[in-house]
Formats: C-alpha cells, sequence, structure tokens
C-alpha cells in the first residue's frame, strides 16, 4: 500500500497476472505509452438503438417480416375469394353491412369518382414524370427505374383484377343492374395502387419528417375515403373493397421492397 513509485506500474514477481491479453501485449491491462485503452467503453459506438455495439452494420430486418408483409394479406385474400366462391357465410354479413351502410348520396359518388382511372392515374403519371425527373437531374444512377417500378405496377391491376373477377362471378349490391363481375373492387385497386405508389416514390424527397407524415395520411385519406363512397353508394360490397385493400398491400409491399433494396442517394441534401 505505501510502496509508491513514479512512472509506468510495475508487474510484481509472483503475482497472478489478472489479464493475460491486454492492450500492451505483455499482460498488463494498461497501455506502455501511458495513453488511454484503444477502445474504450465509453467510446464504443452506438447501435441503432443506443446500446453499445459493434462496427459492423446492422442487420436488416428478419425474413418472418418480409413474410408477414406480403404473406397476411395473401392469405387474407385467399380466404376472402375462398368465401366467395363458395358462397360461404362470410357473404352473409358482407350483406348486413352493406345494408347498414347503404345509402347513395352525391358525396359518396364523388368519393367514389376518386378512384376513377381518369383521375388517379393522371395523378400518378405527374409523380411519375416528376420523379424521374429530379432522379435525373440529382445524377442518380439508373434514375428511370423507380418510376418504371410504378408505372408497371399500375399495369399489373387490370391483369390481376379482370381474372379474379371472372373467377368469383359475384353479382352487385341491390342499386347495381344485374350482372357478374363486382369482385374484388377495380376502383378500389386502382386508387389504393395509384396514390400508394405515387406516395412511396415521393417520400425519399420529402426534407421533413412532418411532409412524409402528411403525404402518407393524404394518401390513406384517398384511399379510405374512395372505399367508403364506393360501399356508401353501392357500387361493391364491403368485402369487394377490402380483398382490393389486401391485393394492393401485397402489390405496394412489393414496390416498397423493390425500392429499398435499391441503392438510395441522398435526395434530401439536393437544394433546388
Amino acid at each position: 500500500m505505501g510502496d509508491i513509485r513514479p512512472g509506468p506500474p510495475q508487474l510484481r514477481p509472483g503475482r497472478a497476472l489478472a489479464h493475460t491479453t491486454g492492450a500492451s501485449g505483455f499482460g498488463s491491462p494498461h497501455r506502455s505509452d501511458g495513453h488511454a485503452p484503444q477502445t474504450p467503453r465509453g467510446a464504443r459506438r452506438s447501435g441503432p438503438d443506443g446500446r453499445p455495439g459493434t462496427t459492423p452494420p446492422v442487420p436488416g430486418r428478419p425474413t418472418s417480416f418480409f413474410l408477414l408483409l406480403l404473406g397476411l394479406p395473401a392469405l387474407l385474400l385467399a380466404l376472402i375469394t375462398w368465401q366467395v366462391v363458395a358462397d360461404g357465410p362470410l357473404l352473409r354479413l358482407d350483406e348486413r353491412v352493406s345494408r347498414a351502410l347503404l345509402h347513395p348520396d352525391r358525396a359518396s359518388e364523388l368519393l367514389a369518382d376518386l378512384g376513377n382511372i381518369q383521375v388517379a392515374v393522371p395523378i400518378l403519371a405527374v409523380v411519375l414524370v416528376y420523379v424521374a425527373l429530379r432522379a435525373r437531374r440529382t445524377g442518380t444512377d439508373r434514375w428511370w427505374v423507380p418510376a418504371t417500378a410504378g408505372a408497371v405496377l399500375m399495369a399489373l391491376v387490370p391483369a390481376l383484377i379482370v381474372p379474379l373477377k371472372e373467377l368469383t362471378a359475384r353479382h352487385g349490391t341491390p342499386v347495381m343492374p344485374p350482372g357478374p363481375g363486382y369482385f374484388p373492387s377495380g376502383h378500389t385497386a386502382t386508387a389504393a395502387v395509384a396514390y400508394g405508389s405515387a406516395t412511396l416514390l415521393l417520400l425519399p424527397w420529402l426534407r421533413t419528417a412532418w411532409a412524409r407524415r402528411a403525404l402518407v395520411a393524404l394518401c390513406a385519406l384517398a384511399v379510405l375515403g374512395v372505399s367508403f363512397g364506393l360501399v356508401r353508394r353501392g357500387y361493391h360490397w364491403p368485402l369487394d373493397v377490402v380483398a382490393s385493400w389486401f391485393l394492393c398491400a401485397v402489390l405496394l409491399g412489393s414496390l416498397w421492397l423493390f425500392l429499398n433494396r435499391r441503392p438510395r442517394s441522398s435526395p434530401s441534401a439536393e437544394h433546388s
């Protein structure tokens, strides 16, 4: 206790070494040059959750997340389609909900019109052109890919909806002319894919979190408004609309995964 000498600490003979692989490489827990250890505990890099982590990048989301993102909506779509084809008990509930919500008026008709091709597709087209030009101006590699992906996704809507309509051959509500071809709702799918794709493509170019949240909220309100208008006006059964939600969840989820797999530039850093 009283043996105090200037200079670095000395190893005493016969004493067990507590650290056999210290920073100096000779059994001492201290560096021989008197400097602090190379990676002190307080200087470790934090992980994304704020805890001390390691230098290598943290792995991405687990595979189960992506399976849930795409698999669950696909499973629910298959379940509803089976109920429609088999005239299952879910259709009785669907009819009761339709009778409770049915009230044709001008407001519901205007909301349903937001899902028309003449309204939704031109809005998406404007966004596709804007995103492509913005990416090209910033020198983004393969600047045309995101816009092309959005256009292809929109083209997939009739390619998937029309065979499902022919397969199920479901008749419309009592206020609609008799005839099959109402399941799933094409207007809902058009609105969801057009407005959803436009939102996913615009999000990387928005500079603030507030703007991104506002855009997502506006997209959700537009799709919900179209869906409510279609059921309220009697253009579709509720299950027609819900089935389109699940179909579009798979399509938009696929687009989101595709866009996030591409290397990102930093569009928000551009000053226009």
